[in-house]
C-alpha cells in the first residue's frame, strides 16, 4: 500500500511538471476576468485581492516547482521555515516596492530568470554546485535573491493592468497577504506529499529523477520565455 501511494505522489508530481510544460506561458498571467475585475475596481477592495493573491500563488507552477525544489531535503520544520520565510520576505519586498515605485522590467526576461530559478534549485539538490565548486553561493541567499525576482515578475505583470491609484496602497498589501496564504496552502499540500515519499526505502533514487525532472522543467520555462522575449523585441 505505501509503495503504490509513494507512486502516486510521485505521478502527480510528474503531473505537475508535464503541466508547466504544455501551459508555460500562464506562469504569471493573470486570468482575464481577473484583469477586467482589477483593470476596472476603484477604492479599497481588501477581500477580492487577497483572493486574487492567494490564487496566484496556488495557480502560479512557477511558484509550486520552485517550493518543491527548497523543501525536497528539509526534514525539519524549523529548516522549512526558515527557508520559506526567506522566499516570501524576497518576494514581498519587491512585490510592493515594484507596483508601488513602479519598477518595471521586461516580463518575459523575470520569467526566464524565474525559470532559471527551478532549474538552479534542482541542480543544487543534486549536489551538482559542490561537485563543480569548493565552494557557493549560500542556499539561503539564493533563496532570497530569487525570492526577489518572484515577486518583481508578479509586480510587473500588475503594472501592465493600470490598477486604479485610489486604495492601491491597502490593495497592494492585500494582494500580497493573499499570496503569502496562497502559499501556505500550497506548502502545506506540498508537506504531505513529501512526508509520504520519505517513508519510502527508494526516496534517495527517485529524488534523483525528480529533480532532473524539476529541471528539465525549469529549462522549459526559460526557453519558453526567451523566446517570447526575442519575439517581443523583433530580435
Amino acid at each position: 500500500m505505501l509503495k503504490i501511494t509513494v507512486q502516486l505522489c510521485f505521478l502527480l508530481i510528474v503531473a505537475l511538471l508535464l503541466a508547466l510544460i504544455a501551459d508555460t506561458a500562464m506562469a504569471h498571467n493573470v486570468a482575464r476576468a481577473n484583469q477586467s475585475f482589477l483593470a476596472e475596481n476603484s477604492g479599497v477592495s481588501i477581500i477580492p485581492f487577497m483572493y486574487l493573491g492567494a490564487k496566484h500563488m496556488v495557480t502560479g507552477y512557477d511558484h509550486l516547482l520552485y517550493l518543491a525544489g527548497i523543501i525536497f531535503f528539509l526534514f525539519r520544520i524549523r529548516d522549512v521555515a526558515v527557508f520559506v520565510s526567506l522566499f516570501a520576505l524576497g518576494h514581498s519586498i519587491t512585490l510592493l516596492a515594484g507596483v508601488l515605485a513602479g519598477w518595471h522590467v521586461n516580463p518575459y526576461l523575470v520569467d526566464t530568470v524565474i525559470g532559471l530559478s527551478v532549474s538552479y534549485k534542482a541542480f543544487e539538490n543534486l549536489g551538482g554546485f559542490k561537485h563543480l565548486f569548493s565552494s557557493w553561493l549560500d542556499t539561503r541567499a539564493a533563496v532570497f535573491i530569487f525570492g526577489l525576482v518572484h515577486g518583481l515578475g508578479l509586480s510587473t505583470k500588475l503594472q501592465d493592468l493600470d490598477i486604479a491609484k485610489d486604495g492601491l496602497v491597502t490593495n497592494i498589501l492585500a494582494f500580497n497577504v493573499g499570496v503569502e496564504l496562497g502559499q501556505l496552502v500550497a506548502l502545506t499540500f506540498l508537506l504531505l506529499a513529501f512526508s509520504v515519499l520519505r517513508k519510502s526505502s527508494q526516496f534517495r533514487r527517485h529524488a534523483v529523477s525528480g529533480n532532473v525532472l524539476l529541471m528539465a522543467a525549469g529549462f522549459t520555462l526559460m526557453a519558453y520565455q526567451f523566446t517570447g522575449y526575442l519575439i517581443s523585441t523583433g530580435s
